[in-house]
């Protein structure tokens, strides 16, 4: 007995939200029964570009947060849609006013859209915030500010109100969000208004980790509703009836499907603080392990100038500045991500939103996995750069990938494709440090001859067979002045010269192959 009542209470658990969905099945008059027949489909105009509330993607569909939430609201009163197309949120507000359109989805009620719209009720509730650069101080009262630049979406709520409430600002105009943005961002305006939803999203997708949340306007808060044509009143009774049965965790659900955000009401105290504590140890274990990065970094710069080849060390401190960068470049993706990871769990937290242990299990590797790959790319740049004076044998295909791995934002970057024919037999004897600066320098002058000339589809060809090694690019070849060939070609057939090696560099075809033939020493 006890077994079938744990079966049957276990079968109405798992069949609960079926249940569930049989409740919110909606009556509607005979009346609106009629209309709905006889109207057969709605005509509805959406914001093309407004991530992650809507957007029609590159296939035509309405797609994002409004979308689910009114495609829910009108599939439980019966309710056909058709999707207007449209490129910009002013030719939309355009085919509205023409009447092109019976609905206008999820705006703002205000007094200009009231001349032409009805509304429904609230089908999504979210605070408007003040997005300025990290620099600019808290906002209290935006009445005490005198001439910043508020830069919002042309024919959006909050520029219709901001220019009428806020007379000692200075209103700018853009055509979509991202737009007003990156102003911000390039401190072309001092301040944008977004919903806290869209604001986390874009900042989270776009990195803009320049930007802050620096105030909350009383009273401007995104009550989004779906606008109705006024002579359609019969319309917006129906989809009143339709956002009602939507309910609170359904909601959650759908902001969470598409920006990642739970909204949940209360907070786990416990699970803020560990997350907190956590954060801020990252964050000082980054900041310390840079400091030390950069005095040893400062330490081996030092070193480096008293190196008694005088050629040699122009060539190594040429490279300093590059190496740096292109650590810093490879470097910028994790740091976002890290702040990324920061962000959001601040966005949890002042949303009152409960952490679950799964999340932060998971955001927590995801800040060990960025910070192995942080680690292990700066001890590719410190093994190249620090002074050696021990021989050894060496795997030559893995000094050369250790070369590539420090300059890889450079191929990148110029959209040069790096081709490696290797043979893993070839073992070198010598100095490891002052192979991978032959590498090193023949990698460069490839790099500069393809940028310089605009080569199309340029390429770089390493091949490395059981005798010796290539880099071969398709420049177009070098002239026979004995100038020519790049720099830092003496320090190389200097190198290669002193452990027997022998360096060639002719034209081919497509363009030219620097070569070094090894004797006794492979």
């Amino acid at each position: 007995m006890n077994k079938t009542i744990y079966f049957l209470l276990l079968f109405i658990l798992l069949t609960s939200d079926a249940v569930c969905s049989v409740e919110q099945k909606v009556s509607l008059t005979l009346e609106e029964q009629n209309y709905l027949k006889e109207k057969k489909e709605i005509r509805m105009c959406v914001d093309p570009d407004w991530e992650p509330f809507e957007v029609i993607d590159k296939d035509g569909n309405h797609v994002g947060i409004a979308a689910d939430l009114i495609a829910l609201a009108a599939g439980r009163v019966g309710v056909s849609i058709k999707l207007m197309q449209t490129k910009t949120w002013k030719e939309t507000l355009s085919l509205s006013k023409a009447q092109k359109c019976d609905i206008l989805s999820f705006v703002n009620q205000t007094p200009e859209r009231d001349k032409w719209l009805i509304f429904t009720q609230p089908i999504l509730s979210d605070p408007n915030v003040l997005i300025t650069r990290e620099e600019h101080p808290f906002v209290g009262d935006l009445h005490g500010l005198n001439n910043e630049s508020v830069v919002l979406p042309f024919g959006t709520s909050m520029l219709e109100r901001f220019s009428k409430d806020f007379p000692n600002l200075q209103m700018i105009s853009v055509v979509s969000e991202a737009d007003a943005m990156k102003m911000v961002s390039e401190k072309k305006a001092d301040m944008t208004v977004r919903s806290l939803i869209v604001a986390a999203y874009i900042i989270k997708k776009e990195g803009w980790f320049n930007l802050k949340i620096s105030g909350q306007p009383q009273g401007y808060e995104n009550d989004l509703r779906i606008g109705v044509v006024k002579n359609e009143r019969l319309l917006r009774n129906i989809l009143d009836k339709g956002i009602s049965t939507i309910t609170p965790i359904e909601r959650e659900a759908i902001i969470n499907k598409h920006t990642g955000l739970t909204v949940k009401s209360g907070i786990d105290t416990k699970s803020v603080i560990y997350v907190v504590a956590g954060l801020f140890a990252v964050i000082g274990l980054i900041v310390l392990s840079n400091y030390f990065l950069r005095t040893k970094v400062r330490l081996e710069v030092a070193k480096n100038l008293k190196i008694k080849e005088e050629l040699y060390a122009k060539t190594k401190q040429a490279e300093i500045g590059n190496l740096i960068a292109n650590i810093s470049h490879q470097w910028r993706e994790p740091l976002s991500k890290l702040s990324s990871i920061n962000l959001m769990t601040i966005v949890k937290i002042k949303m009152g939103q409960n952490i679950e242990k799964e999340w932060l299990l998971e955001q927590s590797q995801t800040v060990e996995n960025t910070i192995d790959f942080m680690s292990h790319t700066m001890q590719n740049f410190l093994e190249f750069y620090k002074k050696s004076s021990v021989m050894q044998k060496f795997s030559a295909i893995e000094s050369v990938e250790g070369v590539l791995s420090i300059i890889e934002t450079k191929f990148i970057d110029h959209g040069i494709k790096v081709s490696l024919q290797g043979n893993e037999i070839l073992m070198i004897e010598g100095i490891k440090n002052e192979w991978m600066q032959v590498w090193l320098n023949l990698l460069n002058n490839a790099i500069q001859i393809l940028v310089e000339r605009h080569t199309p589809n340029p390429i770089i060809t390493i091949k490395i067979d059981a005798h010796s090694i290539s880099f071969c690019d398709n420049g177009g070849g070098i002239s026979s002045e004995p100038s020519s060939g790049g720099l830092g070609l003496p320090m190389c057939r200097e190198i290669v010269s002193k452990y027997g090696a022998v360096f060639e560099l002719k034209n081919i075809d497509s363009g030219v192959c620097a070569s070094v033939v090894f004797n006794n020493i492979a």
